[in-house]
């Protein structure tokens, strides 16, 4: 049974928060289509978008619960929820920022960025022009230099929550998935993910990252379902840019002990051609941003 929300504090300053988070959440709920989110049309709606009980089983949130929050009741938000909520409702930077503010939350900080060790900015910084990130075992991208950074540019524009590699790679649509060789690199992926996922099964970051990428990558679906491990290792990587064409690349991991989980990788052209055009790249910072959003 389903207990009644709290009673309501904080006056009337809050009283207008909540009814505007009721209102801003409506409107995000009714932009989306099942379509959008590989959902059944279903019988007739009485709304443009998607049901109220269509985002709550997308975020995996109780029904009831999403439904006061829908109604601005003044009920308690971790930041998970909101985050599986914002990511249901595709808020970008702005939206998600906006959402954290009026359910009254503070915003965690951006991935775990925070406890690495505080030269590796200037270290990243030193490789360039070779794309280098930092990343832990999640594939949360927590640092990167500026060649990354303009191969990459969905991916560092992202909110934190979304900053991932495995996400990327694996539920961008081909217009934006900069990853040319994804039939190969995709097994690869998640056979590694796979391996570091038997160390940390327990934890709620990775069952919801886990859970998120079932719900939207059908090709992760089915990969997940053969049960391949792998170990990184170096690998050829193949990338597209709009503007410049492939980027070939070799990449090599190296752990930072100072921040057990986490590791350097450096992606060093394999060719001339490569190394030219992220120069490029580099060189013209408004041909590295993306011409459109999803």
């Amino acid at each position: 049974m389903t207990s009644a929300p709290p009673r309501e504090a904080g006056g009337r300053g809050a009283g207008r928060r909540r009814t505007e988070l009721a209102a801003f959440l409506r409107s995000r709920r009714e932009r989306i289509t099942p379509d959008d989110v590989g959902m059944p049309p279903g019988p007739r709606r009485r709304t443009p978008g998607l049901r109220r009980e269509e985002v709550a089983q997308l975020a995996g949130v109780g029904v009831t619960w999403y439904t006061w929050l829908e109604q601005g009741r003044p009920i308690n938000a971790s930041t998970q929820v909101l985050d599986a909520v914002a990511r249901t409702l595709r808020l970008d930077g702005a939206e998600r920022e906006h959402l954290y503010l009026l359910a009254e939350v503070p915003e965690p900080a951006s991935g775990e960025a925070a406890g690495l060790p505080e030269d590796l900015q200037s270290i990243l910084d030193a490789l360039d022009p070779t794309p280098a990130s930092v990343t832990n075992d999640r594939c949360d991208v927590l640092a990167w230099n500026a060649a990354y950074a303009a191969i990459f540019p969905h991916l560092v524009n992202a909110a934190p929550c979304e900053r991932n590699s495995m996400w990327m790679a694996l539920t961008l649509p081909p217009c934006c998935n900069p990853i040319e060789n994804l039939a190969e690199e995709a097994p690869m992926h998640v056979a590694v993910f796979r391996h570091r996922y038997s160390r940390h099964m327990n934890e709620p970051a990775w069952k919801d990252m886990l859970r998120r990428l079932h719900a939207a990558s059908p090709l992760f679906t089915r990969l997940w379902a053969e049960h391949e491990v792998a170990l990184p290792g170096p690998r050829t990587k193949v990338f597209r840019h709009a503007a410049v064409g492939l980027i070939r690349t070799r990449t090599t991991h190296m752990d930072i002990t100072a921040s057990p989980g986490t590791r350097l990788i450096v992606y060093t052209p394999t060719d001339d051609e490569s190394r030219e055009r992220i120069a490029r790249l580099m060189e013209d910072p408004g041909a590295a941003v993306p011409d459109h959003t999803h």
